[in-house]
């Protein structure tokens, strides 16, 4: 048995009381809406039930995101010449894609310090969590369970063609960011640097997730936003 909350784009939820748009943590929606303008589909904030030994169940895990981006560039407008697909282009290196792989995030989110909680890493929680995108691999996801179990990361064959990877990425304050870990830091300047530099295709947008919405409106009313080294 498993409890979901979708994330909706107007905001609804409908039947569970937990997972309410409006108090959704801070830090979740910063990487939440860092994901969704890097080309990712995501979820948020849901919970993981399993049944007890004598019945019943529990709930044994918070998963904070999980993301999945299928293969390909991603632009800030709709591009119709070669120099508005350079120039709209939203990329981050940091993210590590590979050409013609589809990559999959089950994501640990703190205001503190990136780790992650031993729940994560259950089988009963992997195997729930991948369930929702089972169809995509070719050969099912009982051995890329394990590997993630192991090793944080796995990499199999897609259904149809391709790879699928599939990590754990802990999102919160770390001296850097890789492959399982994304900073703080770098998500805000990574935004930042999508809303100055693309100035002209952001400027009409009126985010309402309040992370972006407060980023956006510092670089519209010319603050400059920097950190102490």
């Amino acid at each position: 048995m498993e409890v979901i909350g979708w994330v909706c784009p107007e905001g609804e939820y409908p039947g569970f009381d937990r997972v309410d748009r409006e108090h959704m943590d801070i830090a979740v929606n910063l990487v939440e809406s860092y994901l969704r303008l890097t080309g990712y589909l995501t979820m948020s904030e849901f919970e993981v039930q399993a049944r007890r030994e004598g019945g019943g169940f529990d709930t044994i895990t918070d998963i904070d995101i999980m993301a999945i981006r299928f293969p390909g560039p991603v632009y800030a407008g709709d591009p119709h010449t070669e120099d508005d697909s350079h120039l709209l282009l939203l990329d981050d290196p940091a993210l590590l894609l590979e050409e013609g792989q589809i990559d999959v995030i089950i994501g640990e989110v703190k205001q503190g310090a990136a780790d992650f909680n031993p729940g994560i890493r259950r089988h009963e929680v992997l195997h729930s969590v991948l369930r929702r995108v089972e169809w995509l691999f070719e050969g099912g996801i009982d051995a890329v369970v394990d590997d993630i179990g192991e090793r944080q990361v796995c990499e199999a064959p897609a259904r149809g063609g391709g790879t699928i990877r599939v990590r754990l990425v802990a999102f919160g304050r770390a001296p850097a960011t890789d492959l399982h870990t994304m900073t703080h830091t770098h998500m805000v300047e990574t935004l930042m640097g999508f809303f100055s530099g693309l100035e002209d295709a952001f400027r009409p947008v009126q985010f309402r997730a309040p992370a972006p919405a407060m980023l956006s409106l510092l670089l519209k009313t010319g603050f400059e936003v920097s950190k102490e080294d």
